[in-house]
């Protein structure tokens, strides 16, 4: 965790600045009407191998090593293919950064990285879908603060992320508040620096995963610190990889059957919150088992469409959200799903966790 986060500046400097600094890293540049578009002219529609040839493997990111414990637990067998590293890395820009050193080939984010990716050049697809019902994130404020609504964030600081799913909480929150990017300052910062944020006073607001509240409130809520809810959803929760991963037969046959061990593991732990709350909250990410208790308690039912139209839908909505606060120019996001794979993930699951 940083213990510096930048101060408050315009949100389009920021998307300039984001942009080099990608390109900086990766020795890319551009926007999605020059290469991106263009990239995905390129993409593979071939169908997809039934079979992963020998020899095969992928670096899969498991933020946490959530998946390999849902995999142990579930006693879901080894893949058919070799996992040559799995990365514990979750945040959008960092896999961003991690697809672009060809360092990853899958990951599992919300619906806002690929829209980011997309506008930063980065050529990738989507190829499975965890329809989210229920609210991931909540809004905290920090210690000593006075406010108790969202309508109280005017002329506020808010903690922001744009290449993230925290960022279009954010967002849709204010829309739905009446409220303007105008009326609130918006503080650039990555979520890994929302709670050092949130304790120097350096933003009043900052959206916290439901997995973050129970430690920060045992921490502050003393000092007058408050959790704000909403009805406000992240609706995707979804893997993606880059197309020239997509490319590779092999590599997207190792995808397409790595998909029902990712949907099957989420089953597993939704349906066992006891055994999740002890192995994986309590021992590995030292909460008590109250708290563990208290997060599964708002988990999410996982939902896998077969088809992908309500997913499209939102993830439209989104990026002309962010279009329309100068964050992205718009496009159509039916670019950024490849289709070969749509249906996989419900077909590996019973009936009732098909949307």
């Amino acid at each position: 965790m940083s213990s510096s986060p930048v101060p408050g500046v315009d949100r389009r400097f920021f998307l300039t600045s984001l942009l080099s600094a990608a390109a900086g890293v990766a020795g890319l540049g551009g926007c999605a009407d020059s290469s991106a578009a263009a990239d995905n002219e390129g993409a593979s529609t071939a169908p997809l191998a039934k079979n992963v040839p020998a020899g095969t493997s992928l670096k899969i990111a498991s933020y946490q090593n959530t998946q390999q414990l849902q995999f142990r637990l579930a006693r879901l067998g080894d893949p058919p293919f070799t996992v040559s590293n799995w990365l514990n890395i979750g945040a959008g820009p960092d896999v961003i950064n991690a697809f672009r050193a060809k360092s990853l080939d899958l990951a599992n984010n919300a619906g806002i990285p690929p829209i980011q990716a997309y506008y930063q050049g980065f050529d990738a697809k989507i190829v499975a879908i965890n329809i989210t019902r229920k609210p991931n994130y909540l809004f905290a404020t920090k210690p000593g603060s006075d406010i108790r609504s969202v309508d109280d964030f005017k002329g506020k600081r808010l903690a922001f992320s744009q290449g993230q799913a925290q960022g279009v909480v954010l967002l849709r929150a204010l829309k739905k508040a009446g409220l303007t990017y105008d009326d609130v300052e918006l503080v650039s910062l990555t979520s890994n620096q929302f709670l050092t944020a949130l304790q120097s006073g350096q933003v009043d607001i900052a959206p916290l995963g439901n997995t973050q509240a129970p430690a920060y409130l045992a921490q502050y809520e003393t000092k007058g610190a408050r959790i704000i809810t909403t009805d406000v959803v992240d609706l995707l929760n979804l893997l993606w990889a880059p197309v020239p991963v997509l490319n590779d037969p092999a590599r997207a046959a190792a995808i397409a059957a790595y998909i029902p061990y990712w949907a099957k593991g989420q089953v597993w732990a939704y349906e066992h919150p006891d055994v999740w709350n002890r192995e994986f909250y309590v021992k590995t990410q030292n909460l008590t088992l109250p708290q563990a208790e208290a997060i599964t308690e708002l988990a999410n039912k996982p939902l896998y469409p077969p088809r992908w139209d309500e997913a499209i839908k939102w993830e439209q909505e989104t990026a002309d959200l962010l279009a329309e606060g100068g964050f992205v120019k718009k496009f159509d996001v039916g670019e950024l799903f490849d289709h070969r794979f749509e249906g996989i993930a419900a077909k590996s699951v019973p009936a009732e966790y098909r949307k």
